[in-house]
């Protein structure tokens, strides 16, 4: 009689293992998987590569003026007007016909969409730029996540509102990649913003997430997706669902979409093509589709992008040549000589006039 008591106690304490096994392997696991990979990605700072850095001084006129504002958590985050005296417009912004805030993309700061803002400027805006948090001087650990960029961004619009240069200028949003997701997901917060420009943009975190896993791991990122929306939640909360496709529905903003067909960074189907479908006959609506023009290179001219081709095909030979994945520094001084802004970051001009006119309309 006791050793069947013993035997059905040993029974139930083995199918308690056997349950607490299967929750580490079905859940716990994942879970830990799926933090490791998001924090692999967002955990650490981004940097503007040195040899990618532009200066006012290279813009005739440009004016830059810094300062700061707090966003979440109470981190302060780089921000930059920028102004062109050319325009009839002061330091200030006194004179300007609207104010454009950028939101950049992953990798670094604002700092290389200086000539875009040069191109806003002499042309009559006041442009706001600024650092997403943990990047470039902008506080913060690291850059957190994706949806950081909508919380900053929402911060931005709110210190463009309380400062009494910019508070009663026509407001538009210019965002390129992770700044194109930004530019569309606060919209639901900001009703203020008069016309956007998301250039190679996504809709969601999830869909960019889901995008990059595939191509890393195929089909089997679907295992790992509710994890990651977890995790994402659990740090962001509700901003985690930020999304360009509420975004746009909640606004009455004018918007203007820019993408390639043969973006591998941020694939079509992530944004542009939901966005058509959805708004394709809304006439607040402007979608561009390019064919060739891949990601970080879609509003620079086809020459540009030609000579940025020769040049990345000289640095990979110098790469092969002299063991560059293990000599980082030397690499980098190569780029440093051997990159040709002028050359290799010219804008299409008639593609900006374009958006310089898109604005235009909403200052009317």
């Amino acid at each position: 009689m006791a050793s069947e008591k013993v035997r059905k106690r040993w029974g139930r304490r083995v199918a308690v293992a056997l349950g607490v096994v299967a929750v580490l392997a079905l859940v716990v696991a994942p879970f830990a998987l799926s933090v490791g990979i998001y924090e692999d990605n967002f955990g650490s700072r981004m940097q503007t590569p040195a040899y990618l850095e532009r200066s006012p001084e290279e813009f005739p006129g440009l004016k830059e003026s810094t300062s700061a504002f707090v966003s979440d958590k109470g981190r302060h985050l780089a921000s930059y007007l920028y102004t062109s005296a050319d325009a009839g417009v002061a330091e200030d912004g006194a004179g300007a016909k609207g104010v454009v805030v950028i939101a950049h993309g992953l990798g670094g700061g604002c700092n290389t969409y200086m000539d875009v803002a040069n191109r806003f400027a002499k042309n009559g805006y006041a442009v706001f730029s600024y650092d997403v948090t943990g990047n470039d001087r902008s506080e913060g650990e690291s850059v957190a996540g994706l949806p950081q960029a909508v919380i900053d961004l929402s911060h931005a619009l709110d210190a463009v509102e309380q400062d009494e240069r910019l508070r009663d200028l026509p407001v538009m949003l210019f965002g390129h990649s992770w700044g194109g997701y930004a530019v569309g997901g606060v919209l639901t917060d900001h009703p203020e913003v008069k016309a956007v420009v998301s250039v190679a943009g996504f809709d969601t975190s999830s869909a960019m997430l889901e995008s990059e896993g595939r191509q890393i791991a195929g089909d089997a990122i679907a295992l790992l997706m509710p994890y990651l929306s977890l995790y994402e939640h659990l740090k962001f909360g509700s901003c985690a669902d930020s999304s360009s496709l509420k975004g746009f529905a909640s606004s009455q903003a004018q918007v203007l979409v820019l993408h390639s067909a043969d973006d591998t960074t941020v694939p079509p189907e992530t944004g542009i093509d939901r966005y058509r479908r959805e708004f394709g006959d809304d006439p607040r609506f402007t979608f561009v589709e390019f064919e060739d023009r891949g990601h970080s290179f879609l509003y620079y001219s086809d020459e540009a992008r030609g000579n940025i081709d020769a040049f990345n095909e000289e640095y990979y030979a110098y790469w092969d040549a002299n063991d560059g994945a293990n000599n980082a520094d030397l690499m980098n001084a190569w780029r440093a000589e051997h990159l040709d802004k002028q050359t290799c970051f010219m804008l299409d001009e008639d593609l900006m006039s374009s958006i310089v006119s898109f604005y235009d309309e909403q200052t009317r």
